[in-house]
C-alpha cells in the first residue's frame, strides 16, 4: 500500500515540488495539503488525477485524511505546532524547515520517541549537498585553512544558510581543532571577511538568478582544494524528500540529516 502523505507549506515553491514528487512515486499517495495562504478547500494535483483536501488548519487536515507521514516545508513557528499535533496522532515527520533551535530538535526527538514514531529533520535534502559535506569532512583533516561561500537567491531570509553552518560545524569537528584564520591587518570595509566559526570564514551571497550553491575551499602551503555543489531548480530536493518519506516510517525518534539514510 502507498504511504499516505500530507504536505504542510504545500503552496510554497518547495511544497509544490513535494506534492508533485509524491504524485509521481507509486509508493507514495498525497492525501492532504496545508498552507497558511490556503483560500480554497481543495488542491488540484499536478498529474490531473483529481484533488486533495486543502486547509490552513493542520489539525483539520490530519483528522480528515489520517496520513502516515507529514512533510513540513513551512516556517519554524508552524513546524513545532505541527510536530506536537502529528506525534500525538502517531504520524511520522519529514521536516525541511530551517532555523530550528537545539531545544526544538530535542523536543522533536522526545515527542517522536514517546509516541513511537520517526522524525527526519534535514538542513538540506539535495543529495549532492549531503555528499559535498561528507567529502569536505574527509578533506578537513589535511588542510589548515578553510572558507565557505554559500550563494542563494535574493529572497532567502537567513544568512548564512543552514547548510553552510552545518558544513562548518562538521569540518571543524572532523579536524578536531579550529582552522587557522587569516586575520586582516586593515579592514577598509567592515564585514568583508564574512562571519567566523572555528577559524572558518563563512560568506553569504544573495542575488537574483541564483538558486542554492555552496563551495568549501581548503588551503595549505602551495595548494587549494575546492568542493562545490550547485542546484538548478527546487526539484533537486525531491529525491532526498522521497527517500526520507519511505525511510521515516521505519524509524523511531529523531534522525538529523540524510547522512545516516545514505550510509555516510
Amino acid at each position: 500500500m502507498p504511504i499516505r502523505v500530507v504536505i504542510q507549506g504545500a503552496l510554497g515553491r518547495v511544497g509544490q515540488e513535494a506534492v508533485n514528487a509524491a504524485c509521481k512515486d507509486p509508493h507514495l499517495q498525497p492525501v492532504g495539503a496545508v498552507d497558511a495562504k490556503a483560500d480554497g478547500e481543495s488542491l488540484l494535483l499536478p498529474d490531473r488525477a483529481g484533488s486533495i483536501p486543502l486547509s490552513s488548519n493542520l489539525e483539520t487536515i490530519l483528522t480528515q485524511t489520517q496520513p502516515q507521514v507529514l512533510v513540513d516545508f513551512s516556517v519554524a513557528e508552524a513546524t513545532m505546532n505541527a510536530v506536537r499535533l502529528a506525534t500525538k496522532r502517531k504520524i511520522s515527520l519529514v521536516i525541511g524547515t530551517t532555523g530550528l533551535s537545539a531545544d526544538a530538535l530535542g523536543e522533536i526527538d522526545r515527542l517522536a520517541r514517546a509516541n513511537d514514531v520517526g522524525a527526519i529533520v534535514a538542513p538540506n535534502f539535495a543529495l549532492g549537498a549531503v555528499v559535498m559535506a561528507h567529502l569536505a569532512k574527509i578533506a578537513a583533516k589535511y588542510f589548515d585553512y578553510a572558507e565557505i561561500i554559500e550563494l542563494h537567491h535574493e529572497q532567502k531570509l537567513d544568512a548564512p544558510s543552514g547548510t553552510a553552518l552545518s558544513t562548518a560545524r562538521a569540518i571543524a569537528e572532523a579536524r578536531g581543532k579550529p582552522f587557522l584564520y587569516s586575520k586582516t591587518q586593515k579592514e577598509t570595509l567592515s564585514g568583508t571577511r564574512g562571519g567566523e566559526f572555528q577559524g572558518i570564514a563563512v560568506h553569504s551571497v544573495r542575488l537574483p538568478g541564483l538558486m542554492a550553491h555552496q563551495e568549501v575551499i581548503f588551503g595549505i602551503s602551495g595548494q587549494t582544494l575546492t568542493i562545490r555543489h550547485d542546484t538548478i531548480n527546487r526539484e533537486c530536493y525531491m529525491p532526498g524528500v522521497v527517500l526520507a518519506i519511505k525511510k521515516v516510517v521505519e524509524l523511531k525518534g529523531l534522525t538529523y540529516g540524510l547522512d545516516a539514510l545514505l550510509g555516510l
